[in-house]
């Protein structure tokens, strides 16, 4: 991207989840409900998303991971689990939020799953989808954190779920196509929230340096076209352990907690939890 880019381009059940039991609900804080977001499908999004719920329980926060990819969930196969319930069950009315979600142990975190391998919810009526953000907001005042693995683009959506978050985190590549997908994405959420806390994530990038590189590229974009300035969240190296655990099914935190990706993630949450 450059000057010349166009402007426009276990189940819980009716009991309350297991990592909540005994413990108070959270006062409302700025940043409880993150979007992770992408222009363009295949930058990492979910597997940064899952990476990142792991890092914040770690660090002591309630955190609850809501796949919100309608038309492509997989936060359920990236985990190995199998739930009971997902999310298709709560927009078809037949369960609540609480119901659907379960406790994934080994990271310490709870999981609300979309549909895997479905497109069936990725044209719901907006109206409804407005109701799901409702009811996540009211969910999310049990949780430190929650984190919504957004599906990609641009789509009514898509953009109708991120209203429910304080924050949103825009995660890129240094790929042209992503980095245009990305500034589109931006300049459309900035357009209908103007004064939404957007951060970028630059993923699988070669070295933090060209991270940065790819970061700038898209900062002076959004600075020239758009007039705001979207701060860098992080910067996720390349790391040929990424594809190991997720062909594994298992997190990074966990299998490779020493990789470069891992910690690189692992700062992206301290940052968070200092802002």
């Amino acid at each position: 991207m450059n000057s010349d880019l166009p402007p426009s381009s276990q189940p819980t059940g009716d009991r309350e989840a297991p990592s909540l039991a005994g413990r108070p609900a959270v006062s409302a804080k700025r940043g409880r409900i993150i979007a992770v977001a992408s222009g363009k499908g295949g930058v990492g999004k979910t597997f940064f998303s899952i990476t990142l719920s792991h890092a914040l329980s770690m660090r002591g926060d309630r955190v609850l991971l809501f796949d919100g990819d309608l038309g492509l969930a997989n936060v359920d196969i990236q985990l190995g689990l199998m739930p009971h319930y997902d999310l298709g069950s709560v927009i078809a009315g037949k369960l609540s939020l609480n119901q659907a979600s379960m406790h994934y142990e080994q990271g310490g975190f709870d999981v609300i799953a979309g549909r895997s391998g479905s497109g069936s919810l990725a044209n719901i009526p907006i109206s409804r989808l407005q109701i799901l953000g409702e009811d996540l907001a009211l969910i999310a005042a049990r949780y430190d954190r929650v984190i919504l693995d957004l599906g990609a683009g641009v789509e009514k959506s898509v953009r109708q779920l991120a209203r429910a978050a304080d924050t949103v985190l825009v995660v890129t590549s240094d790929e042209p196509t992503s980095l245009t997908d990305a500034y589109a994405f931006i300049k459309v959420t900035a357009l209908e929230r103007p004064n939404l806390d957007i951060r970028i994530v630059v993923n699988a990038s070669n070295s933090t340096r060209e991270g940065e590189r790819t970061y700038q590229t898209l900062f002076k974009a959004c600075q020239g076209f758009l007039k705001i300035s979207p701060p860098l969240a992080g910067i996720i190296r390349r790391d040929a352990r990424v594809r190991e655990t997720i062909r594994n099914q298992t997190p990074i935190l966990i299998r490779s907690p020493n990789s470069e990706a891992a910690m690189d993630v692992a700062t992206v949450a301290e940052r968070l939890i200092a802002s």
